[in-house]
């Protein structure tokens, strides 16, 4: 029988919050130790990335290329083409939008052994406002042929892809970001690249989301449940290539499916189910994410809850698949 005690350290550990950055940098620093072709190209943002560490202990693999996105992924696709294998670290919205035609030439085209490292993505630059969110960086890198799409829900997994990196061959976006999350994977999860996770079992309906809002769907599965209403809950980390298999099964088996992310719903993770259902197995389902607009300024949180991506956004629209049921 487990003790009081032990499941009071058991929930406090479930309820304490984590940087995935922090799981990034030290997965890339112990790849680097064992890999010699592993090297970062940063655009000035050393802390920021976290790559402060790195710099020190392997400065013979670290370029600073400025502040030159569209250089950075040059650099990048000339290292991969001498056998190295580069990790680009910089925020998501200058890295995926002011180098835009390097990543789809240089990257995608050329099917560059490259990684995109995008920090700080999503609205985790709160008051720093609309030119530095990156509500649009999943919809941008999922239309690029050749490219892979993940996007590690906790620092568990924030670590497992980064390991799952060094042995993929191609271009990879991984977005990585720095609003605090708990973690929702044991310590012995392993990451399998285009399988969905299912974090909960339910039949009545089915929250899909990716990143920091995988916790959130997690809270709005609590939510339901003391409704009467089972919810499935999948984390969707690898949006390209995406698990069709379990898009299906779940609009097979649950009435009705909820996407959320933390980003452009239209492109994203929503847009990216909602071509699945429409052509393999038509089913209702709410997408949650940002309208077409831009986010305003303000903290992180204040945003995800201004737009409703949050446990209640999620219990909300829940229950009108459920209840409003056709």
């Amino acid at each position: 029988m487990v003790s009081a005690a032990i499941q009071g350290n058991q929930e406090a550990e479930k309820q304490q919050l984590f940087d995935c950055r922090d799981a990034y940098a030290k997965a890339l620093e112990d790849m680097a130790a064992n890999d010699a072709r592993v090297s970062v190209v940063i655009n000035d943002s050393l802390s920021s990335a976290k790559m402060k560490d790195f710099k020190t202990k392997y400065p013979e693999r670290f370029v600073n290329v400025g502040i030159a996105e569209q250089n950075m992924v040059g650099v990048g696709n000339g290292l991969a083409n001498g056998g190295m294998i580069p990790y680009l670290c910089g925020a998501s919205c200058f890295l995926t939008a002011r180098a835009m035609e390097q990543v789809k030439v240089d990257l995608a085209y050329s099917k560059a052994n490259v990684r995109i490292c995008g920090m700080s993505s999503g609205m985790a630059y709160g008051q720093l406002g609309p030119t530095h969110h990156s509500i649009e960086d999943m919809a941008w890198m999922r239309v690029l042929p050749n490219m892979t799409i993940i996007v590690p829900a906790d620092p568990v997994e924030t670590a497992e892809t980064m390991r799952y990196s060094l042995e993929h061959t191609g271009p990879m976006f991984l977005r990585i970001s720095r609003i605090p999350v708990r973690k929702v994977h044991g310590d012995d999860y392993k990451f399998e690249l285009g399988k969905a996770v299912v974090l909960r079992e339910g039949n009545d309906v089915t929250l899909i989301a990716n990143g920091v809002v995988v916790s959130r769907s997690l809270d709005a599965a609590d939510a339901l449940a003391k409704l009467g209403i089972q919810a499935r809950v999948l984390n969707m980390s690898t949006v390209k290539p995406i698990d069709r298999e379990s898009i299906v099964k779940a609009a097979r088996e649950t009435r009705g499916i909820v996407t959320a992310e933390e980003a452009l719903a239209a492109g994203g993770l929503g847009g990216a189910v909602a071509e699945v259902l429409a052509l393999e197995y038509p089913a209702r389902m709410r997408m949650i994410g940002l309208p077409d607009t831009f986010a305003p300024t303000g903290t992180a949180e204040f945003l995800l809850d201004h737009f409703g991506i949050s446990a209640e956004g999620m219990t909300k629209a829940a229950l009108e698949l459920v209840r409003n049921e056709a």
